[in-house]
């Protein structure tokens, strides 16, 4: 059984809070499985479907046809949206994360730096809604791990604020726990 990944994990949004989506394809890959009487050709198409403003997803669909490859690609990539934490028009930290042989390295940009990206990840966060940022691919940049690796490290980003309200709601005793405490 393949390890869960954080974008597997990550808590998933409703195609109907996303708003108005927009479709880009990543790529369009033919495939052909030979057999005993000749060549059957398939086509796989990645889709990235996002909001532009912190809300994106990805998705594999597989058909005997283009255009059928593309909308498999793009409802399930509409299954699978996630929501990114961004601070201001950057993301909130330096992450690095690794999708089998890609890994992905996102850094937090100044404004008016722009997305300094390759195709793969520049459109997937494009699509996220994140308007500076400075990105490293590194290993195999077969686009379907590549886009796999990103949604990965957007998946992983927590905003700091909230992580640090998290984590002291979590320390810090209920105010009925601390009656008893004080009780006996």
């Amino acid at each position: 059984m393949p390890k869960l990944t954080p974008y597997d994990l990550a808590p998933r949004v409703s195609p109907d809070n996303a708003g108005n989506l927009t479709e880009r394809v990543l790529m369009i890959r033919r495939i052909a499985k030979v057999t005993a009487g000749g060549k059957n050709m398939r086509f796989n198409a990645m889709v990235a479907v996002g909001d532009g403003r912190n809300i994106v997803g990805i998705g594999l669909g597989k058909a005997a046809a283009v255009p059928d490859a593309v909308r498999k690609g793009v409802a399930i990539a509409r299954r699978n949206l996630i929501e990114v934490p961004l601070r201001g028009t950057t993301i909130p930290h330096d992450i690095v994360t690794k999708y089998r042989s890609s890994q992905v390295v996102l850094k937090p940009a100044v404004d008016g730096t722009g997305v300094v990206a390759g195709a793969t990840v520049r459109a997937v966060v494009d699509l996220a809604g994140i308007k500076d940022i400075l990105t490293k691919a590194i290993g195999n940049t077969n686009p379907i791990n590549l886009s796999k690796a990103t949604m990965d490290a957007l998946a992983s980003l927590r905003d700091p604020q909230v992580e640090v309200e998290r984590r002291r709601a979590r320390r810090t005793p209920q105010p009925a726990q601390q009656q008893q405490q004080q009780g006996s």
